[in-house]
């Protein structure tokens, strides 16, 4: 296999992109948007900044306040856990930092005598801890009273617990990342790094305690770096796992989701809630920071490894684990079929996919912004049968009832009309990042599938 080193220019470049959406404060301070060094006309002509912003210096350290952890509800998620107070300030105490570099333990209260990853691997991506804002108290609104800026083809993330489905537009989550909040009684940190392009929903509850997560600063292989406030452990998004602290080791639950339409969304869900842009912070969510950064060629920034050459590093792949086996489906396979049937370990699966979303990687409003399509990923056995889908016309549908099913795996006319899949965990993600974090990954073509 392959291998390509990435030029150390798009390094210096990407620090650029980065600082664009991490300024810590409620408001977006203008600046140049250079990284330190790096030629300003090579930044003009590789990093496509449209909203460049200056990045503020790191804070002066001081103690974080302590977070008293709400009790956990019900093992069955049917409780809605109590919200996280934040008044207690601890005294100030000096962490064990063990051999860490100082660059990484200045401010932090972290236990970093236990870690899981060398320190070389971890950057800082511009911003101080939390200078990309994580939303706390998302407010929500009604589907039916949806706003006009939200245009049918917006990529949204799809989450649906317990009965309680609710939207958050990547046209939020692309500025603030991590959203904080309780669906169907079960608390979840909705995630979303930007550089990998990865979407993610964990399950926050971990021993018992309820964590709620922010923005570190710190990436790994391009990757967001979370950190929770109760133990001040951090956590690599794309496996879920405590790479530093106390909790290292640690893996979060993973909760299915599903990047799909504002449409697809609130066709499926008439009762659902949709995330507000009244963040509390001024954000441009008409706009985006990234613009272009998904161009096929485009180099990923803050990436200093080996790229799999299998594929472009910015295709966009389906990947998933199941039975310990991970598996990629590369998106060009869905320029023939809008229907996959797989099989991965002993564990029959299908992938619909829907060519109705655009990119959230676009400038102001989405009338320049390209269309991606989406994908959910599906158990194909459905009351004791399995099903086998292909794509008829405009429609997919199944072999065995001619049923006609949408994108979030549910049948909407036919015998099954009113029966859903049960979804499969998975995430959408930049070939250069799925394939870091999983180098054994099995990579799927459209020869190894049946549409």
């Amino acid at each position: 296999m392959k291998m390509m080193r990435k030029p150390a220019l798009a390094v210096m470049t990407g620090i650029a992109l980065v600082a664009v959406a991490c300024t810590s404060g409620q408001t977006t301070d203008a600046g140049d948007g250079s990284a330190p060094g790096a030629p300003a006309a090579a930044i003009a002509a590789t990093a496509p900044t449209p909203f460049p912003t200056q990045v503020p210096p790191p804070p002066t350290p001081k103690p974080e306040p302590t977070i008293e952890a709400a009790s956990a509800p019900a093992v069955d998620g049917t409780a809605t856990p109590a919200p996280l107070a934040r008044t207690s300030t601890p005294t100030p105490t000096l962490p064990d930092i063990g051999e860490a570099p100082s660059r990484l333990t200045r401010g932090w209260a972290t236990d970093f005598t236990k870690h899981s990853v060398d320190w070389d691997e971890i950057v800082s991506g511009g911003p101080p801890r939390d200078g990309i804002p994580p939303i706390d108290e998302p407010e929500l609104l009604d589907v039916a009273d949806a706003p006009r800026y939200m245009p049918d083809s917006a990529p949204v993330l799809n989450l649906e617990i317990n009965g309680e489905a609710k939207a958050y537009p990547l046209s939020i989550m692309i500025w603030h990342e991590i959203v904080n909040d309780v669906v169907g009684g079960v608390p979840v940190s909705i995630t979303y790094c930007p550089l990998c392009n990865t979407a993610i929903v964990f399950d926050r509850r971990v021993n018992g305690q309820v964590l709620d997560f922010g923005t570190s600063g710190k990436l790994r292989n391009s990757d967001l770096i979370m950190w929770d406030r109760q133990t001040e452990s951090w956590w690599q998004q794309i496996t879920g796992e405590a790479i530093i602290g106390e909790l290292t080791g640690t893996v979060l639950e993973f909760i299915p989701a599903a990047l799909v339409s504002w449409e697809a969304f609130a066709k499926a869900n008439p009762e659902g809630l949709l995330l507000s842009r009244r963040t509390g912070f001024n954000r441009d969510y008409d706009g985006g920071p990234y613009g272009g950064y998904d161009t096929i060629g485009s180099d990923p920034f803050l990436f200093f490894v080996d790229i799999d050459d299998r594929l472009p590093a910015m295709e966009r792949v389906v990947g998933m684990t199941v039975d310990d086996q991970t598996v990629a489906y590369p998106f060009v396979i869905f320029e023939d079929t809008a229907v996959v049937n797989d099989v991965v370990g002993s564990q029959d699966l299908v992938i619909f996919y829907a060519s109705d979303t655009l990119s959230a990687f676009r400038g102001p409003g989405y009338s320049a912004a390209k269309e991606i399509g989406s994908t959910g990923v599906y158990d194909p056995n459905l009351d004791g049968q399995k099903l086998t889908f292909r794509q008829d016309g405009s429609s997919i549908v199944d072999d065995q009832t001619g049923s006609s099913w949408t994108v979030l795996g549910e049948a909407v006319d036919g015998p099954l009309a009113g029966k859903s899949l049960s979804p499969i965990v998975h995430a959408n993600h930049f070939w250069f990042a799925w394939s870091v974090f999983f180098p054994n990954s099995d990579l799927r073509s459209g020869q190894d599938v049946t549409g």
